[in-house]
């Protein structure tokens, strides 16, 4: 796991490049304590940076990685995984290794296949490769965006690396925030591609963008390789049993957590209270045959807290539980600015903040990598508003009394989260319904944020935009062949997947706030094996009558405590601020400093009057579905401001 920058200019390099790549590579320090490596070649234009954290070859895997004949160059984050079996199939090839890093494949791999070279890859990565011979640059980020990486373009010269802020510190990339990716982040949905940062691309997850020279300037080519593809509807092989595809699943997943617990360094877990992180532990155990440490957040609001039934979990495993419980000075002030700066993005609630609290505990703790559970909803239909969508477009041989009860009973579980992740009326958009016959639940929220949202932006930021329509940006990225004559429930997954699981929870909920303390996650259900089992499940298996991931649920009967196998899906989020006079008081400094009516003025983002008026509202507002609205919609509003004071201001946390 590290960090990974550089530049490449067509027209070469000049005297102060080597330093520009430095300061760069510095700003990644934080994805790299162990070691940073250059590579320059200033007739050629490039210039290749790494920072490392070192998890796997402790001793020989320093980069930038060469081929043995130098002709290829590789930086790269993230993990390879399988990769000894690669090596010794590569080796009976006539391969031969200059180290022991996984990372060494993806060259060998490469050099055999061109850039079919990603089919072999399995893994959490983002990277950047140079053929000198083909005079070609090619970053790849893996399938699901779990590695982050972003680039920026301009006349003959391309500026990459893991973080925004590594690019920002090169001096022909300008720092703007962008106005449309403002409104984006205050309804809280990103649109795929994007950053916070105006000219700066995030590579989308299953692509790689192929660079080119041609003389004096470059061709440049994004190209997919990978994605979800749920069969259509009819396609599944019907001769499957529901004992076959719970066998499938288990067997994917096994491999997919064995392999995750291959590192020259300890690896542990995280443990909430719910069937992924507790599928996690399960099998981990097993593989591991010893203790396994597991991390656990714990909340100091008996509503949101899961602590308990991860320790009955942990207990059930003869795992050792280190509990971490945070309160309100732990989720704002030093910690919340912390986290925005390693987000490079605003987040609609604090559990950003609980998890970088968390990473930087189990990095006190000598741990450097855990394994993780993130992806599981996105695979077997675990969310509320896919249920929800299955409810109301997937069901149609149940009787209308049957889904009526579905949906009492989902309304009344998800009764805390309304606002947040579940709207409280239906609302349709055409573009939406256009696409996939009906506006997903997932975004529905959303939407009803931004109506409150758009008129808080400043006069010049509106003028800017003008008729933007943010939800039809979203839905026309997506694929529509990912799409047509899927089943609704695919393609609510689909949807989301390609959405929010890399702008929110594969973000600020994953990669940057674990690596801001160098600690490394590793997401088993993410692993394409394990998708691509997972999508030839059939809906009325991921959810059974009104009992969401059903797939999952008996695949892991086995190591799953009966009180988790029948519990039902429970979001993990930190409880809003207005839910306690603590978080209450501790939200108002950071409005006092950030909501300034001058400051906001000045980064000229926001209309001072409207956010006025709109914390006047929310302090005499007392309706539990708007206030957790609103306070989505306020943590979005104090992160741009955070964003501006940091990045355009220079305001950087020490």
């Amino acid at each position: 796991m590290c960090g990974i920058t550089g530049f490449w200019k067509a027209k070469g390099l000049d005297n102060g490049a080597e330093q520009h790549l430095k300061t760069m590579v510095a700003k990644l320090h934080h994805r790299g304590p162990d070691g940073t490596g250059t590579h320059i070649d200033a007739e050629r234009g490039l210039a290749l940076g790494h920072a490392r954290l070192t998890i796997i070859d402790l001793h020989t895997g320093s980069q930038p990685m060469c081929s043995q004949a130098g002709d290829i160059v590789l930086t790269a984050n993230g993990e390879f995984y399988d990769y000894k079996r690669h090596r010794a199939s590569l080796m009976a090839d006539g391969a031969r290794f200059r180290t022991r890093s996984d990372s060494e494949i993806a060259i060998q791999y490469y050099r055999r296949m061109g850039l079919d070279f990603v089919e072999k890859l399995r893994g959490e990565f983002a990277f950047a490769l140079y053929d000198r011979e083909k005079d070609r640059m090619v970053l790849v980020r893996d399938r699901f965006g779990i590695r982050p990486l972003f680039y920026h373009l301009s006349e003959g010269q391309l500026v990459y690396g893991s973080e925004v802020k590594a690019l920002l510190a090169h001096p022909e990339v300008p720092c703007k925030l962008d106005r449309k990716a403002a409104l984006h982040q205050l309804m809280h949905t990103m649109a795929p591609g994007t950053s916070a940062f105006e000219g700066i691309h995030a590579l989308k997850p299953g692509h790689m963008l192929i660079v080119q020279r041609r003389g004096d300037r470059f061709e440049i080519e994004e190209k997919g390789y990978w994605d979800m593809n749920f069969p259509r509807q009819g396609d599944r092989d019907p001769s499957l049993t529901a004992d076959d595809h719970i066998h499938r699943v288990r067997e994917e997943l096994v491999k997919s957590v064995t392999f995750r617990l291959e590192a020259d360094v300890p690896v542990g877990c995280y443990l909430s209270g719910g069937i992924d992180s507790c599928s996690i532990l399960g099998l981990a155990s097993g593989a591991q045959q010893s203790p396994v440490k597991a991390f656990t957040i714990s909340f100091d609001n008996d509503e949101y807290d899961e602590a308990s039934i991860a320790r009955e979990m942990a207990e059930s495993m003869n795992a050792e539980q280190d509990l971490i419980n945070l309160k309100a000075a732990d989720l704002y002030g030093d910690n919340y600015l912390r986290t925005m700066y390693h987000a490079e993005r605003t987040f609609y609630n604090t559990l950003g903040v609980a998890k970088y609290c968390m990473s930087r505990h189990v990095k006190e703790s000598g741990y450097k990598s855990v394994i993780t559970g993130e992806g599981a909803d996105e695979l077997f239909g675990g969310y509320p508003s896919f249920k929800r969508d299955m409810f109301l477009h997937g069901l149609k041989d149940e009787s209308p009394e049957v889904v009526e009860s579905f949906q009492k009973a989902l309304e009344e579980s998800n009764r805390i989260f309304k606002g947040a992740i579940l709207a409280e009326e239906l609302v349709a958009h055409p573009a939406f319904d256009e696409l996939c016959g009906f506006t997903p639940s997932w975004i529905q929220p959303w939407m009803a944020t931004l109506e409150i949202a758009r008129p808080l932006m400043s006069r010049s930021a509106l003028d800017e935009i003008g008729d933007y329509d943010p939800i039809r940006t979203i839905a026309e990225s997506l694929d529509p062949s990912q799409i047509e004559g899927r089943h609704p429930l695919d393609i609510a997954q689909y949807t989301w997947s390609r959405t929010m699981l890399e702008c929110q929870i594969l973000n600020w909920g994953g990669d940057r706030v674990d690596m801001a303390n160098s600690m490394e996650s590793r997401p088993a259900f993410l692993d394409h094996h394990v998708a691509e089992t997972a999508v030839q499940v059939p809906p009325a298996l991921r959810i059974k009558g009104n009992i969401e991931k059903w797939v999952l649920r008996e695949a892991m009967k086995g190591v799953l405590p009966e009180t988790l196998y029948k519990r039902e899906k429970f979001a993990f989020m930190a409880p809003p601020g207005h839910t306690e006079k603590k978080k209450q008081k501790a939200l108002a400094t950071l409005i006092d400093r950030y909501l300034d009516p001058a400051r906001v003025e000045e980064a000229g983002l926001l209309d001072p009057a409207k956010i006025k008026d709109f914390l006047v509202a929310y302090d005499r507002d007392t309706d539990p579905v708007s206030l957790t609205r609103k306070d989505a919609l306020l943590n979005h509003l104090l992160g741009l401001q955070i964003l501006h004071d940091q990045y355009v201001a220079g305001n950087t946390p020490q």
